[in-house]
């Protein structure tokens, strides 16, 4: 039988060694011994062969901007907040495609094959909305890249957010978002989540919504976002990312939270590297962190799946597109260290992400599409523990990323080119 590739010995999450044959940019074959020709044979060799890394969360319209107009000298979100509107009138449809086709090429280096992304709809040009639909086609052969239409400075507290953000819908973008939180009453955030998540329920739309993302308590809209998606039957649709507050809530209330998340189907998308790096900045000691409860969550069946959010913007100094760093930062905070805790962080970073932005087509199994990543590891607890090497990426039936003695170099139609993660800061 002919192939186009055949993937030989490597090792799958669960431990077992076997051949992978992909034809037509679907996975046709897994089994211990694949006889048959390929068009190109790739030996695994005993290596680590995962499915591609997915990113439920990210800002693409700002990576790549750190240090434009300037820097974030608190390094609190409100700042960054407060910085994004200054560079916003800055911004230039070239330049918002150009550093997040470079961010893609990042993200294709390291296996990162699908990503949510927020784009902000409080520019009433909605420039980066139409730059980030242009990305979104020129990356369409290998990269998953999903769009949220998100009011950064307020569904009602903008003055053309609300309208701006249907445009922005009706322009192409899938997903619903919103920042209850930012909204400048707490009414206000409430009204928002119920007015969003019905535009959602008509349009047959996901919903994504930036959820207390703060250190205050009190901000509860993950739980007005939990009883809508029960109300319009949103169920599975529906994620609330950060949900910072949680780390500092009544421990009863959060035994009535978390059953009603769990009930509505609600995902959880918590960011450890950018919640623990901006959380807490008004803490003397103790200093709190500001992750919100992964094990109390996962004990209830909810699903959770680590998120990215930013690589040098106005809220983040660092970053590399790198999902394994974001598991293990996110295995830390969380004190989630047993074997089967850091295999499962490994499996939220690939396969539960790609859950929550529901691309069924990715996986590694028979009939799905043939992308994955060969890592220098032998196993998922290996792989967190050394962010290897990606020996070689697949995405969607080809190869376009490869390793060799020298560099990692991509192949991908139009853009050959070597990746160089360096980035030139402002001085």
């Amino acid at each position: 039988m002919e192939f186009d590739i055949i993937v030989k010995g490597g090792t799958l999450p669960d431990g077992r060694v076997a051949d992978i044959a992909i034809s037509g940019g679907k996975i046709v074959a897994i089994d211990r011994e694949i006889a048959g020709q390929a068009g190109r044979m790739i030996e695994a060799a005993g290596n680590l062969v995962a499915p591609p890394f997915v990113d439920p969360h990210f800002h693409m319209d700002a990576t790549l901007s750190y240090g434009l107009p300037r820097i974030n000298a608190s390094g609190t979100l409100l700042e960054g907040i407060s910085l994004w509107g200054e560079l916003k009138p800055l911004l230039t449809y070239e330049a918002v495609k150009e550093r997040a086709l470079a961010y893609c090429d990042w993200a294709v280096s390291m296996g990162l094959l699908a990503i949510r992304s927020h784009v902000d709809t409080c520019d009433d040009r909605l420039l980066a909305v139409e730059a980030l639909l242009e990305v979104q086609k020129e990356v369409s052969p290998y990269i998953d890249l999903q769009l949220v239409a998100f009011p950064q400075d307020g569904f009602y507290r903008s003055a053309t957010a609300r309208e701006n953000t249907i445009r922005a819908l009706d322009m192409g973008v899938q997903v619903i978002g919103g920042i209850p939180h930012f909204e400048r009453t707490m009414a206000d955030g409430t009204r928002s989540i119920t007015e969003l998540c019905e535009i959602a329920a008509d349009r047959g739309l996901m919903v994504d919504m930036h959820c207390d993302e703060t250190d205050d308590p009190l901000s509860r809209h993950i739980e007005q976002l939990a009883f809508e998606t029960q109300r319009l039957g949103l169920h599975g649709r529906v994620a609330g990312s950060h949900l910072t507050s949680m780390h500092s809530m009544d421990n009863y209330y959060v035994s009535k939270l978390l059953p009603l998340m769990a009930e509505a189907g609600v995902s959880a998308i918590p960011n450890p590297l950018i919640n623990i790096m901006l959380q807490g900045r008004h803490d003397t000691y103790p200093k709190r962190r500001g992750l919100t409860r992964v094990p109390e969550m996962l004990k209830h069946g909810i699903r959770v799946g680590w998120g990215q959010d930013c690589v040098l913007d106005p809220w983040y100094s660092l970053g590399t597109a790198d999902m394994l760093d974001v598991a293990f930062m996110g295995l830390h905070v969380a004190q989630m260290s047993s074997p089967d805790d850091m295999r499962r962080c490994f499996d939220m970073v690939t396969n539960v992400n790609a859950e929550i932005m529901g691309l069924d087509h990715l996986g590694l199994q028979v009939g799905k599409t043939a992308s994955l990543v060969i890592l220098d590891a032998g196993d998922p607890i290996e792989a967190i523990r050394l962010r290897p090497d990606r020996l070689c990426v697949i995405a969607k039936g080809k190869v376009v990323a490869e390793k060799d003695k020298r560099d990692t170099t991509l192949s991908i139609p139009g853009r050959a080119k070597s990746v160089n993660r360096r980035h030139k800061l402002p001085v």
